[in-house]
């Protein structure tokens, strides 16, 4: 990965050990390593980091922008981004080993209305940035140490794609070659 980074021109001002670059590597400790060398080679603390998953690319700096701006007058400790959910999480629910959608039929039959369109807005993290307080990092020692204090930045779902699977990178690349998403400022 670091030879096909700097073959692009990616520079890179310091490495995670190998221990913290595998897939079951927790993203609280490589952020929080990253904080440590940091600290260590510059001898400073900043108010915050923001993490960018890689695996959601179309956060454009208008959200970057909007999120310090939210966390600044929220005074938050960490803002998320976020998008709206096609489908409310009361038609959501685990099935049983055999089958059976009991809890599923539970939480539907449970609610005052059953129609679709009287269930308000929700949403669920899109895994575009996380804007997240230097010192609840530290103390908490976890990107999701403070949750009373934590913002959603609502994204529109085409700059919210995760991309996890072969069927979301084939419905990304959909976007960007219908013109949906114009990536022209991130080839620049």
């Amino acid at each position: 990965m670091l030879a096909e980074g700097r073959k692009h021109g990616a520079e890179f001002p310091f490495v995670r050990p190998a221990e913290l670059a595998t897939d079951t590597a927790s993203t609280d400790d490589v952020v929080l390593h990253a904080m440590e060398v940091v600290e260590a080679e510059e001898g400073a603390a900043y108010d915050a980091v923001m993490l960018l998953e890689p695996s959601s690319p179309f956060a454009t700096p208008e959200d970057l922008d909007s999120a310090v701006e939210l966390y600044t007058r929220r005074q938050a400790s960490l803002v998320v981004g976020v998008r709206q959910v096609t489908v409310s999480s009361r038609f959501i629910g685990p099935l049983r080993s055999d089958g059976r959608a009991d809890q599923i039929v539970s939480n539907f039959a449970g609610s005052r209305s059953r129609r679709r369109q009287d269930v308000g807005p929700e949403y669920t993290m899109n895994g575009a940035l996380y804007l997240a307080s230097w010192t609840m990092l530290r103390s908490s020692r976890q990107i999701y140490g403070d949750p009373e204090n934590t913002f959603g930045l609502v994204m529109d779902e085409d700059h919210s794609v995760e991309i996890e699977s072969p069927h979301d990178l084939a419905f990304a690349e959909f976007l960007v070659a219908s013109g949906k998403l114009d990536t022209t400022r991130w080839r620049d």
